[in-house]
C-alpha cells in the first residue's frame, strides 16, 4: 500500500507512541490501524525479549538475564514503545512435568509482574505462545501449529487473566510452519518431527476461545513458513466478533521479505493492521533491516527487533542478538534498529 505523503507524515508523527510516562497504556484496532486510548493511530516499534519461553524448562529460572525496572529502562532508552514476551504452554498451565516452582501459578505470577513493570514504563506488551507440545510432552520448541489438547486451555487462561488489561496484545502462535492455509485456519492433523502426528488447533478456534472470555484485545496472527509467508492471510483470516485482527509476519535476512512478500503485506495493510513481530539479521550488520524498516515506515507497518537477550556463546551472527549487555549496548546489528528508532523520535521533535 503506497500511503500518501500526508498519511506517511502522520504515521511518523504518532508511530512511536509514548515510550515512557504513560500510566495506563491502551491499544485497540480501528479499521486498518492500531489506535491508542485517545483514538490516535499508533505503531508498535520495539523489541522481543526472549527467555520466558525456554528458561522454565531448560534454565531452572523464569528469565534469561534481568527483568527488573533498570533493565526495562535500558530498553526504553532505545526509544521503543513495545515489548514482545514469548511464553511456554507447559509452564503457563503447569503441566507435563515442569517443576511446580517454575510453572503454573508461579510462572503466571512472574509474567504478570513483568508485564506490570513494562506497562508502568509506558510500554505496550505482546504476549505470545511460542513453545507448545501435544499430549504429555513438555513444550521444548516450536511445533507446526498449536496443539488442540492444550493451546485452547492456554489461551482461555491467559485471556481471562488479562481480559481487563488493554495495554496488551495477544499473538496467537509464534511461527506456523509445514501446514496448509486450510489447516492454519481450521485445524488438522499436523506432524512434528519429534512428536509425530497430533491434533492441531486452527486460528478460528483460538480466536473464538479468546473472545469467549470477554477479552477484546488485538489478536496477532502470523502466516505460514515460520510466519514469513503472508500470501494466504486475507483469504483464510478467521472471523472475529471484536473486529480486532492484526496480521503478523517475521522476516530476517535469511528468510527475506522482498517484492512478492511486500506486495502481500501491502494488500493486507489496506484493510488490517500489520505488525512485523520479529525483524532480524544474522550477519552482524543491518543492511537488510534498514531498507525494510524504511519500507515499513512508508506503509504504516509496525516492527519489533529480535532479540534483546544474551546467551552464552551466542553472537549476533548466530542469534541474532541486539545487545552486548543488559545495559543496552548495541551489537553491530542492533545499532541499526536503535539508530533508526532514534531518528524517528527526532523527526517528532522530541
Amino acid at each position: 500500500m503506497a500511503v500518501t505523503a500526508a498519511l506517511a507524515m502522520l504515521f511518523l508523527a504518532v508511530g512511536c507512541g509514548s515510550s515512557s510516562g504513560a500510566a495506563d497504556p491502551w491499544i485497540g484496532v480501528r479499521g486498518n490501524h492500531l489506535i491508542d486510548g485517545d483514538g490516535q493511530p499508533v505503531r508498535l516499534l520495539g523489541i522481543n525479549r526472549p527467555g520466558t519461553e525456554y528458561q522454565c524448562v531448560e534454565g531452572g529460572e523464569f528469565f534469561q538475564g534481568p527483568s527488573d525496572r533498570a533493565s526495562i529502562e535500558a530498553m526504553v532508552r532505545w526509544d521503543i514503545n513495545a515489548v514482545r514476551v514469548p511464553l511456554n504452554e507447559s509452564c503457563w498451565l503447569g503441566i507435563n512435568g515442569v517443576p511446580a516452582d517454575l510453572s503454573g501459578a508461579a510462572y503466571r505470577d512472574e509474567i504478570r509482574a513483568y508485564v506490570s513493570r513494562l506497562e508502568s514504563a509506558g510500554l505496550y506488551v505482546i504476549l505470545e505462545l511460542q513453545w507448545a507440545a501435544p499430549g504429555d510432552h513438555e513444550a521444548t520448541g516450536i511445533i507446526p501449529l498449536p496443539d488442540a489438547e492444550h493451546a485452547p486451555d492456554f489461551w482461555r487462561s491467559l485471556a481471562t487473566e488479562y481480559r481487563d488489561d488493554r495495554g496488551v496484545l495477544f499473538d496467537l502462535y509464534n511461527e506456523p510452519h509445514d501446514v496448509s492455509w486450510e489447516c492454519w485456519e481450521l485445524g488438522c492433523e499436523a506432524n512434528d518431527k519429534y512428536f509425530g502426528e497430533y491434533p492441531a488447533v486452527g486460528m478460528q478456534a483460538l480466536v473464538e476461545t479468546v473472545r469467549s472470555t470477554g477479552a477484546r484485545q488485538p489478536l496477532m496472527l502470523g502466516g505460514l513458513n515460520w510466519a514469513s509467508d503472508p500470501r494466504g492471510w486475507l483469504a483464510h483470516r478467521p472471523s472475529d466478533p471484536a473486529h480486532a485482527l492484526v496480521a503478523s509476519n517475521h522476516t530476517y535476512d535469511f528468510t527475506p521479505c522482498y517484492r512478492i512478500c511486500r506486495a502481500a503485506l501491502a494488500r493486507i495493510a489496506k484493510r488490517f493492521p500489520v505488525v512485523t513481530g520479529e525483524l532480524g539479521e544474522g550477519d552482524c550488520r543491518h543492511t537488510y533491516i534498514d531498507p525494510y524498516m524504511k519500507w515499513a515506515d512508508r506503509h504504516g507497518i509496525s516492527y519489533l527487533g529480535w532479540g534483546w537477550f544474551i546467551a552464552p556463546g551466542l553472537t549476533c551472527e548466530e542469534g541474532p542478538t541486539l545487545i552486548k549487555n543488559y545495559a543496552g549496548t548495541p551489537t553491530a546489528f542492533g545499532i541499526g534498529l536503535r539508530e533508526h528508532l532514534r531518528r524517528l523520535r527526532a523527526a517528532e521533535g522530541r
